[in-house]
């Protein structure tokens, strides 16, 4: 049972819905030179295998194009992370895509085996942050929900 009432830093406070716990947190640093590497062997292969078609419209309309295509890899890695599965059997890397909303914050959407098994594991919220620099490209993503108790 999920108790909304904190006292550890004074009087039990009521909250009108539950309040959201940390279930995990990943965290994934992509080489960019990697991802240039993948392009070069397996071009639209690699793209459609890894990324919606709104993710590869979207990188592939900017001149930083290969460090914008690993900020989203290393996001997706990370998601997994957070979820605490990593990729399993029946998971797409096109089931997690990588947006923005708008205000321009990174944004993330499950869909399939992988919104489902967030959902099973208790995620409600995924909060993701990418920076690229230097040849390389880092996501963190926090997994935020319900915390299950057996």
């Amino acid at each position: 049972m999920h108790d909304d009432r904190h006292t550890h830093d004074g009087p039990a406070k009521h909250h009108a819905s539950p309040m959201h716990d940390i279930l995990g947190i990943g965290i994934d640093l992509v080489d960019c030179a990697r991802i240039e590497r993948m392009l070069g062997d397996h071009e639209q292969m690699f793209l459609d295998r890894v990324y919606t078609a709104a993710e590869q419209d979207y990188c592939g309309r900017a001149r930083n194009r290969i460090e914008r295509l690993a900020a989203r890899y290393a996001a997706k890695e990370a998601v997994l992370k957070a979820i605490g599965t990593g990729m399993r059997d029946g998971m797409s890397w096109t089931e997690i895509e990588v947006s923005h909303d708008g205000l321009g914050a990174p944004a993330v959407t499950l869909t399939g085996v992988v919104a489902r098994t967030a959902a099973e594991r208790g995620v409600v919220r995924l909060h993701l942050s990418m920076t690229h620099a230097g040849g390389m490209a880092m996501a963190q993503v926090v997994a935020m929900g319900l915390v299950r108790t057996v």
